[in-house]
């Protein structure tokens, strides 16, 4: 596994296979889509360049077989304060979901973030994403309690089809 920061010739894949992850349809639909509660895409290329400008800590890791290989999977990492890193946008290619490299990635990413002091990671998930919810806490990560309200009204992040989403927090000890 090559776990890289993302340049900027990586972004349309990564744009292209978040959206098929969290909002693709088809053959190639991941098992988690969150496209019936939130339409439209998870991410567009300028709003990645967007977020990355905005958050020059942030780190966008891709992740390939080999140098120069296919964009397997992608995550997006960020630390915070006290060794506390904030992990988004995991993402594998659907069609490769079933050889558990998102097991692999998420652990990949949990060893960058300890390997540079971080002890705690945390994310958010749509709450109705239960099926999500359950795979994280099966590796380790735990319902804080906390939650965090949803962006209605920022259609950046998509147009939600339902009026009771947030997101809740889930926190590991790395």
């Amino acid at each position: 596994m090559l776990l890289k920061r993302a340049v900027e010739a990586d972004y349309s894949e990564v744009v292209e296979i978040v959206n098929l992850a969290f909002r693709g349809s088809g053959d190639v639909r991941s098992w988690n889509v969150e496209r019936q509660f939130i339409e439209g895409q998870r991410i567009t290329e300028p709003r990645l360049r967007e977020e990355l400008a905005t958050n020059p800590d942030a780190l966008l890791l891709v992740y390939r077989d080999q140098p120069g290989g296919p964009l397997l999977g992608s995550v997006w990492l960020q630390a915070r304060e006290d060794g506390v890193w904030y992990l988004g946008l995991l993402t594998i290619r659907p069609d490769l979901q079933k050889r558990q490299l998102g097991r692999e990635l998420l652990a990949a990413a949990e060893d960058y973030a300890k390997a540079r002091g971080g002890h705690h990671m945390r994310m958010t998930v749509v709450n109705l994403r239960d099926t999500l919810i359950a795979w994280y806490v099966r590796r380790g990560y735990v319902l804080t309690g906390e939650t965090q309200p949803f962006p209605y009204g920022d259609d950046r992040f998509g147009k939600p089809l339902r009026d009771d989403l947030y997101f809740v927090v889930l926190e590991k000890k790395i």
